[in-house]
């Protein structure tokens, strides 16, 4: 019956070639390739465990008293989204659990399209014709820290709302039309009756549309294009083939297992390890703001740079800049540019114009890997200085002291990563050996008569190439 089924619509849809060649699509199988999938189920956790939340969530900053579970907080004057969250987590059977692997997740999800834009970098895998696939990457990455941000604002306690302040602010800075951007924002004046309303339609409904999109246009584009892949294998990887496993069954039982280790080790995280306890925060109060504020880790390089940069301010002409804009709206925007538009900028530099379908080892091009590595020591300086109040008080010194060297470490450290990192990649090159890389195993087998025969395996990445399939 079921045969007929299947003949019956490929009669009228002629799906079974279709069905055939993609099941046979071959996919490398490095661990690193892996990265992106990690991002794309995180999303899809997300998303299961975002529609439960919303059935209890309130976007509401109506005053109410809290007479919940939660006996710290009887009798206190909060809003109805702060209330409905403490309901959400100490009331609603497993709405703690959800809530925090939704938060897990989260945190997971925007490590996890860093990592992967890292791996493509560092491999130059942006390069022609998969330059366009870099720019969606990039635009998934600023969706994820959007979405994130918006989440993170959305129980409206005290560290939230802290938040919420510093975004009003950052808007404002913005010469000519920050106060009309803010005001289209937030709804009005702070704090608006308004923004949380506007940061759950962005939250549930926008961001997870564009990021939906903006993931299926990737994913079509590196089914059509194919996959890169490492030099080396047996046979010899070309631009013009790739090596690695067919799509059904073994990768396809490969990356569902992935998934279900991901939502398990996030039900392990929701579970046991405790994340975001608003209950300790309190409810936001626009005129207080809570000591050591910290943000989620994604948003603390913005934290960290506000904190560090200079109070300089520009007047003239009947105008002012204030000091936020440089650090919070300036710099990022150079920062996104320079990522947009490296494919473009390294094409410049090394005047290829090729096609590549073969990746780089990141000791192939020495002065890029240092580049990234330089890049990355810069956001983790900020990212440390974004705590800089409560590093100064674990060390009973001064915020001023911790801040001094801060300031020159986002300099000097950077300069060093650079030099470090650009004299391993030469020397790994100059010396050819590579943790990673290809290598020929032989075998010697006796035959029935009594002699001796070698067999060559390679291997890639330390594991035998047996089982690998080639697509051209």
């Amino acid at each position: 019956m079921i045969r007929r089924v299947f003949k019956w619509l490929d009669e009228r849809l002629g799906a079974a070639s279709f069905a055939r060649r993609s099941l046979n699509k071959v996919f490398p199988d490095h661990w690193s390739f892996m990265l992106g999938e990690i991002a794309m189920y995180c999303f899809v956790i997300l998303v299961i465990t975002g529609v439960f939340l919303t059935f209890f969530y309130i976007p509401d900053q109506k005053e109410v008293v809290y007479h919940g579970h939660y006996a710290p907080l009887v009798g206190q004057h909060m809003s109805r989204a702060y209330e409905s969250v403490l309901r959400l987590s100490f009331d609603v059977r497993a709405g703690l659990v959800f809530r925090q692997i939704h938060h897990w997740a989260a945190l997971i999800m925007v490590g996890a399209v860093a990592a992967h834009a890292a791996r493509i970098f560092f491999t130059g895998a942006f390069r022609k014709p998969r330059d366009i696939n870099w720019i969606l990457g990039v635009t998934l990455l600023l969706l994820t820290l959007a979405i994130g941000f918006a989440g993170y604002s959305l129980p409206d306690d005290l560290l939230s709302g802290t938040g919420i302040r510093i975004a009003y602010s950052i808007l404002l800075s913005i010469p000519l039309i920050g106060v009309w951007g803010a005001f289209l924002v937030f709804g009005g004046e702070y704090p608006s009756p308004d923004i949380l309303n506007r940061l759950f339609v962005l939250h549930v409904m926008i961001l997870p549309a564009l990021i939906a999109a903006v993931l299926t246009i990737h994913l079509a584009i590196v089914w059509r294009q194919k996959h890169t892949h490492f030099p080396g294998g047996e046979p010899v990887r070309t631009d013009s083939n790739i090596q690695g496993e067919r799509l059904w069954p073994r990768y396809t039982f490969k990356s569902v297992g992935l998934f279900m280790v991901i939502a398990g080790v996030l039900a392990f995280l929701g579970g046991l390890a405790q994340v975001n306890p608003i209950w300790l925060y309190g409810p936001y109060d626009p005129s207080a703001v809570s000591a050591g504020s910290q943000p989620d880790w994604y948003v603390g390089f913005l934290e960290g740079v506000l904190r560090l940069f200079p109070p300089w301010e520009i007047r003239g002409f009947g105008h002012e800049i204030p000091e936020p804009f440089f650090p919070a709206v300036l710099i990022p925007a150079i920062v996104f540019t320079v990522m947009f538009a490296w494919p473009f900028i390294e094409r410049r530099i090394t005047g290829d114009r090729e096609e590549h379908n073969m990746l780089n080892f990141p000791r192939d091009v020495p002065w890029r890997t240092a580049f990234g590595v330089a890049a990355m020591t810069f956001f983790a300086v900020l990212t440390i200085a974004g705590g800089n109040d409560v590093i100064a008080s674990f060390f009973g010194v001064s915020v001023e002291a911790v801040t001094r060297v801060l300031r020159v470490s986002v300099f000097v450290l950077p300069a060093i990563a650079y030099a470090v990192t650009y004299y391993i990649a030469r020397e790994l090159q100059r010396s050819g050996l590579h943790p990673v890389r290809e290598a020929k195993i032989v075998t010697v087998k006796r035959t029935p008569r009594g002699g001796y025969e070698s067999a060559e395996e390679f291997t890639a990445g330390g594991l035998p190439s047996s089982g690998q399939k080639t697509e051209r």
